[in-house]
């Protein structure tokens, strides 16, 4: 297979169909395919096909130029709430993700045709990484010339660092594939104070021979490790200037972009960074001069200024948010309006997901499995325009995905089926049928709680809802001695494969604070299934995937499957070089320019 004409060395893997899926998947979302829920998703499986591994061609910078582009200007970003993370090693929502492709760079990244086509090029590396020893081995070498914003050049040091530093105990939201495939589970004993003393990583498993060569070692193959690297999670923090714990709040840029300015909670604006290099970058484009973030605006209020187009909205995008559901009809019946719009299927599944620590009687999750309203709450999402039923805890983006999986008849009744509910909870004491529910403090959270209360009050669960911070929303319900017995989650796989959902979300090692196992969901057939496939080759690994799908979701059900969701997002008349983002499942933000 080629890309962008360029020459390859192909290794077919699974295609990362969007890195994260989690505050920023609210996916009020749809346009006109997504009328076709079928049709919708077949389109998704191309989601899931191969994806190659770029040689150091395809890797050189500078991008390839965006028709029409114009160098100037600022671009206006409505968001409604304010970034989860900006160090990259807390960054696995998606609105830091997003955010992630203007201010940082990593070893690798994902390169897209806008036809649904994506690759893993060298970033920071020359290629996309040479493999050796069965895939137990991995070798990388930096490019020339990459500085961070300060001029300081980007060396194998760094990138030590970078790893080493997910090792402490301040980094606790992000990603831990490289860790425990490189240390184990218990990783963070391998090195306690993270890098930050005397002690490193060892060569045998860490290797850095000289400035621009760093070798990774594994126990097992990893074929996967060039996309984990991709990830936003895994971005380069510079050694001389991490600040730990505070670097939080002002990271240091390698990317196109860096902070100019910040209130928090109100506004953040993304100057122009000097240093950055076009021609060792073969994915960003630096064509406007600023992009100024204003937080606090909500959803509906993103939609009617992108619909009206005046002033500043004409240079104005919607960020992680998307068309508001009251709106999409208006949206799609002017055709002016609705040409300024990028769609396209997530690979999220949005779910209602249970404290096991706290609601332990599975005849409750069962009955509100049954009973809760994916109608309901689809609605609130924008309808046949905002997602989808989901029957299970697969997506259709996901290789293998099941439409007809349907244990718990959420197709057939998707309204709820009341009756099998009550059946279930007629003997279950009244103390245990009232539950806590987490919800955002956003125009979308609000419409889940309504829906959620309605239909769970018609079942006999007393529902008292209690209202989270969004932007630390999923820090909050990541505690694992919240105090929530059930709250929405979204969850898309980091690249489409099941060990990329099954894993990071039902895995008992990944309990703990500010880990994504939120169920708290710890069984031994659970771990054993997952221990099995993560040894075998894929085809054998499918098989083994599917078991531990159907396990975790009939016989121990930490989570109800709600809906999938659609991506929707308005922008202004003056913004060019808008398109759907494969990778992100957004708008793909490295290309935008301003027409004039």
């Amino acid at each position: 297979m080629k890309f962008n004409s360029r020459r390859s060395r192909a290794i077919l893997v699974a295609l990362a169909a969007g890195s994260i899926a989690l505050t920023g998947c609210s996916a009020n979302t749809g346009g006109d395919s997504g009328k076709d829920s079928k049709k919708d998703q077949e389109e998704a499986k191309e989601q899931s096909k191969g994806v190659e591994y770029l040689d150091a061609a395809a890797s050189n910078g500078p991008a390839e130029e965006v028709p029409g582009a114009k160098p100037g200007g600022t671009i206006t970003v409505y968001q409604e709430s304010g970034i989860t993370h900006m160090d990259p090693g807390q960054i696995y929502v998606s609105d830091a993700g997003q955010l992630s492709n203007l201010l940082f760079r990593g070893l690798t990244n994902f390169k897209e045709d806008g036809k649904g086509n994506v690759a893993v090029v060298g970033d920071l590396a020359t290629d996309a990484g040479k493999a050796s020893n069965d895939n137990k081995t991995w070798t990388f070498t930096l490019k020339d010339g990459v500085k961070d914003e300060n001029g300081n050049v980007i060396t194998s040091a760094d990138v030590r660092h970078t790893v080493e530093r997910l090792y402490a105990e301040f980094i606790f939201d992000g990603p831990t594939f490289l860790q425990t495939w490189l240390s184990g589970p218990d990783y963070r004993k391998a090195l306690p104070d993270g890098g930050y003393g005397s002690k490193h990583l060892p060569d045998t498993v860490l290797e850095t021979p000289d400035d621009k060569t760093i070798v990774f070692h594994f126990d097992k193959p990893r074929p996967d490790l060039p996309m984990t690297l991709a990830m936003p999670g895994y971005s380069i923090v510079p050694e001389e200037t991490d600040t730990k714990e505070k670097y939080d709040k002002k990271p240091v840029a390698l990317g196109p972009y860096k902070i100019g300015e910040i209130k928090a909670g109100k506004s953040l604006k993304l100057v122009k960074n000097e240093n950055w290099d076009p021609k060792t970058d073969a994915v960003r484009h630096q064509y406007v001069d600023a992009f100024n973030f204003q937080f606090g605006v909500t959803e509906s209020t993103q939609t009617k200024r992108l619909i009206a187009d005046q002033g500043v909205s004409k240079n104005a995008i919607q960020f992680t948010g998307g068309v508001d559901s009251t709106q999409i009809q208006e949206v799609i019946s002017d055709p002016a309006v609705n040409k300024r719009t990028i769609k396209g299927y997530q690979p999220y599944v949005m779910q209602l997901t249970f404290n096991l620590d706290r609601v332990k009687n599975k005849a409750v999750r069962d009955a509100i499995t049954y009973g809760v309203n994916s109608k309901s709450l689809i609605a609130g999402e924008g309808g046949a325009y905002g997602g989808d039923v989901a029957p299970n805890l697969f997506a259709p983006t996901l290789p293998g995905y099941d439409a007809t999986y349907d244990p718990y008849g959420r197709l057939k009744m998707p309204s709820g089926n009341i009756e099998k509910a009550k059946e279930l909870l007629k003997d279950v004491p009244a103390a245990e049928k009232k539950l806590v529910f987490a919800y955002p403090n956003s125009e979308g959270g609000q419409k889940r709680k309504v829906a959620i209360e309605d239909a769970l009050g018609k079942i006999g669960i007393d529902v008292v809802s209690k209202e989270v911070d969004a932007a630390s929303f999923y820090e909050q319900i990541g505690k694992v001695k919240n105090p929530y017995d059930m709250y929405i989650t979204g969850w898309g796989q980091d690249w489409p494969s099941a060990a990329t959902v099954v894993t990071p979300i039902y895995d008992g090692d990944q309990v703990g604070d500010g880990k994504s196992n939120y169920s708290h969901i710890d069984d031994a057939k659970v771990q054993e299934l997952i221990n099995k496939a993560l040894t075998q080759q894929p085809e054998e690994a499918a098989k083994t995937w599917k078991e531990a799908h159907e396990y975790i979701l009939e016989e121990v059900n930490p989570a109800a499957p709600l809906w999938y969701t659609k991506q929707f997002q308005l922008y202004g008349s003056n913004v060019g070089g808008a398109r759907y983002s494969t990778e992100s499942s957004y708008m793909d933000i490295t290309r935008l320019f301003l027409k004039s």
